[in-house]
């Protein structure tokens, strides 16, 4: 099982925003607040997560947004210096869109946030994904900056994973559905 996880607002916050509320840390972003990358941290035991899901035997890929290979290659430095598990770190080269970086990739579950401070699903990637893929692949959606903490560790449960009305719970989960 491959599962693509995008790191900024899903598993990535930066140390700025550590101690404020999630909903504090969306409006800062939607006002135009970007802190320095290189202050990027996980988002609680995002890292504990995914080694748990790597140890159930999954291969982990992760999407950035970053496109500059400065860039790229400090992500790549904290994922590891977080203690993240060994993985591709994929991202969108000239010309490319999240969609098309996906679908080469062929995750078979994407954990994702929703883009609440920068558009929201407009912003996402598996709601543009080509429908005949999009099929195959369990979406886990979660609330920007909110971490995948609650997520399952299990890897049948995460394949499975639904979770309540949006109102009631902080994720969402498509299986092959318009969106």
């Amino acid at each position: 099982m491959k599962i693509m996880v995008f790191t900024e607002g899903t598993i990535f916050t930066h140390t700025d925003w550590a101690d404020l509320s999630r909903d504090e840390t969306v409006r800062r972003v939607k006002a135009g607040e970007r802190p320095d990358y290189a202050s990027t941290i996980p988002i609680g035991d995002a890292a504990r997560k995914m080694q748990a899901w790597r140890e159930a035997g999954a291969e982990i890929v992760y999407l950035t947004s970053r496109r500059e290979p400065g860039e790229v290659e400090q992500a790549k430095e904290i994922l590891q210096r977080y203690g993240f598990p060994a993985g591709e770190l994929l991202f969108r080269r000239e010309g490319e869109n999240y969609r098309d970086v996906a679908e080469l990739a062929g995750p078979d579950v994407i954990v994702e946030d929703d883009c609440e401070s920068i558009g929201g699903e407009i912003e996402m990637t598996y709601p543009h994904i080509r429908p005949e893929i999009r099929a195959k692949i369990t979406s886990v959606v979660v609330k920007e900056f909110g971490g995948i903490d609650h997520l399952p560790e299990s890897l049948p449960e995460l394949m499975s994973y639904r979770s309540a009305p949006a109102n009631e719970d902080s994720s969402r989960s498509y299986r092959g559905e318009e969106c």
